[in-house]
């Protein structure tokens, strides 16, 4: 069975291009997520992947840096599959691992090669970002998202202390004042330490 992997790094991007590629290339069964690939979050459709294919079965996937963190980790993983008589394809960088040969040295050469330099890649832009962060501190510019109006969590809080009275669910606050649910449990929690 030829199987699809297919991740994005961020919610903006499109999963759908992939998607249309890798059914082109006659995948049967696509497992896709949306997780950045510096992320240390779980990638539960790779680990799934990885835990239901049966040797014969070909892994297909649109390009190097979409199925690991880094070289180590993408070593890791084509070895496993291939190890276990799974075959893995990279359609844009032209390189297939066939399942108990391992792969031409020169296929070799370029898989190590490109997979090292989506690593750099990453490696530079969390740096750029990382002293990009650093610059707008020292600027005194808000980094990361914007509080909530501390008019509207003091609505919600206000509203949960009445949940008994108004009937209102967290799920009904929350529609209301707009203030995320996380964000009124975590000021409740505060509340109370005082």
């Amino acid at each position: 069975m030829r199987i699809g992997y297919a991740r994005v790094s961020t919610v903006g991007q499109e999963l759908e291009a992939q998607e249309v590629e890798l059914r082109e290339a006659g995948c049967e069964r696509l497992f896709v997520e949306k997780v950045t690939g510096t992320s240390t979050a779980p990638r539960t459709q790779l680990a799934a992947m990885l835990d239901q294919v049966r040797e014969g079965d070909t892994i297909v996937v649109m390009k190097i840096d979409r199925l690991a963190r880094s070289i180590i980790d993408l070593n890791k993983i084509v070895t496993e599959l291939t190890d276990k008589g799974v075959s893995v394809q990279f359609i844009r960088d032209n390189i297939t691992f066939e399942a108990g040969k391992g792969a031409s040295s020169i296929n070799t050469l370029l898989f190590n090669m490109l997979g090292s330099f989506a690593q750099f890649e990453r490696d530079i832009i969390v740096e750029r970002t990382t002293e990009g962060r650093e610059r707008a501190k020292a600027a005194g510019k808000h980094m990361g998202r914007k509080g909530q109006p501390a008019k509207k969590v003091q609505q919600a809080l206000v509203l949960m202390a009445n949940r008994e009275t108004n009937g209102m669910s967290v799920g009904d606050i929350v529609k209301v004042t707009g203030v995320p649910k996380p964000t009124i449990y975590l000021k409740l929690k505060e509340h109370m330490k005082k």
